[in-house]
């Protein structure tokens, strides 16, 4: 059970400079990124993301539950290790279904909306209408998925200090976690006040900032500069992966000829079917490494690319908030501007306030309507007063949280750019490695079999 305390989230802390992808069943000495306490320097930059300990995750051994029922699900082994205080084990370990990752992450959202939190896989699968969720490929692909979202939250400073993310690898009744987060989620909810009231009608989705950070247009370039890498880089990669399939199919239907020719050329039978041994052996290879090698690094580029638009949708709530400043400016200078004209009326100075056609026409309308005396202007005056300093106060609010959103989104900005370089390595490495196996054994092959052909005597 935690604690009394499980719906409050802790205070938000940094301490350390960079994220290094981990894998937690390997032996692990406490000196690298991620389990710094504290790095020279650091305290200069209050922008820099910093880590108060690691925090490593595995998703292991999906299990069909309830099978043969029509309420079949799939579960998984979530483990930890960690240093953590927030922690009341430094193992943690539960099992969890995919409605639980999504709970997860939509809650992670809605609590830490400047945080840029990793998106799960697709549940709109083909496999869910065929019925083949339950393979063994599907599951451990989701497992992979669920594996990799786990190690993004794990890595980021601040979403793997929340309570719901300690609940989640520690709670033995999660259930009951997930209602009470709902019941009395971390924060007080906001209250409906002049943005939400004006918000429909000032702000859309088509509006621009006016005056863009250029922090922020450049990060926004970046981001593009690299989802455009991605993309063309797994439109190669699934080229690559088509045409050695079809290398591979070449090179099994060559062994089965060169078999054929054996049973014709019976003097160097033997050395050929050692030759088509070995084409075969290659053609293994060749589907082994498209499986290993090839096939989860496409998978890795497409989420690597899922968790850019994460980031990517940081940037635009960003810009949004500072749009709300911006707009919300606008309309109290042009509230400001109604209630100084309708004062200079009043005093008997209306020329001197510069009236444009739309205010002569409004006040044309007033007095046909019979609304242009004093008295109406001066309560009309008093109610612009009263949303005056109601925009006064949501203009300063709206002021705070821009700057406070910003310095948050450049903190967003370093500890994404740390994990995406970790995965970067992890990804190129495990191409590399696997690149490396598959050369070496087909080195192996060819070498074993070259002074077989170089027997080969055939008389003319």
């Amino acid at each position: 059970m935690l604690g009394d305390d499980e719906d409050v989230f802790d205070s938000v802390t940094w301490e350390s400079p960079s994220a290094t992808a981990y894998d937690i069943d390997d032996p692990i000495t406490p000196s690298g990124p991620g389990f710094r306490q504290s790095t020279v320097g650091a305290d200069d930059d209050p922008l820099q993301p910093k880590w108060e300990g690691y925090l490593l995750t595995s998703v292991k051994d999906p299990v069909k539950e309830l099978a043969e029922t029509k309420d079949a699900y799939v579960s998984y082994l979530v483990q930890a290790k960690t240093n953590l205080p927030i922690f009341s084990t430094p193992n943690p370990s539960a099992r969890r279904r995919f409605q639980d990752f999504v709970f997860l992450r939509d809650h992670l959202v809605r609590d830490f909306s400047a945080c840029v939190v990793p998106a799960l896989p697709d549940k709109h699968r083909l496999e869910y209408l065929t019925g083949d969720r339950f393979s063994p490929e599907f599951m451990e692909r989701r497992r992979l998925d669920l594996h990799r979202f786990l190690q993004r939250l794990a890595r980021h400073p601040t979403l793997q200090r929340s309570t719901l993310v300690r609940a989640f690898f520690e709670s033995t009744e999660w259930h009951v976690q997930m209602h009470q987060h709902v019941a009395h989620p971390p924060g007080q909810e906001p209250t409906p006040g002049i943005i939400d009231n004006i918000s429909d009608t000032l702000l859309n989705a088509f509006a621009r900032v006016r005056k863009p950070d250029e922090r922020f247009l450049i990060m926004r370039e970046n981001v593009d500069k690299f989802e455009e890498s991605l993309v063309v880089s797994e439109r190669l990669y699934t080229r690559v992966r088509g045409r050695t399939s079809d290398l591979t199919a070449d090179y099994h239907d060559l062994a089965v000829a060169v078999q054929g020719l054996g049973f014709l050329e019976s003097g160097i039978t033997d050395p050929l079917n050692h030759f088509s041994n070995t084409l075969l052996e290659f053609s293994a290879l060749l589907r082994h490494a498209t499986q290993t090698t090839t096939d989860p690094f496409l998978l890795h580029l497409h989420s690597l690319l899922t968790y850019s638009h994460s980031n990517r949708a940081v940037l635009k709530l960003r810009d949004q908030k500072q749009l709300d400043f911006e707009e919300l400016s606008d309309y109290l200078s042009g509230v400001t501007a109604d209630r100084d004209r309708l004062a200079a009326v009043i005093s008997g100075h209306a020329g001197s306030t510069g009236l444009g056609i739309g205010a002569y026409l409004k006040d044309r309308v007033d007095a046909m309507r019979g609304t242009d005396d004093d008295r109406s202007r001066v309560e009309k005056m008093r109610k612009l007063d009263i949303k005056i300093k109601e925009l006064q106060d949501a203009v300063t609010t709206a002021h705070e949280t821009s700057d406070a959103f910003s310095d948050e989104t450049l903190r967003e900005q370093a500890v994404f750019q740390y994990a995406k370089e970790a995965e970067m390595k992890e990804m190129l490495g495990n191409l590399a490695d696997g690149q490396i196996e598959f050369y070496k054994a087909a080195m192996e092959e060819w070498e074993r079999i070259i002074p077989t052909i170089q027997r080969i005597r055939v008389d003319v």
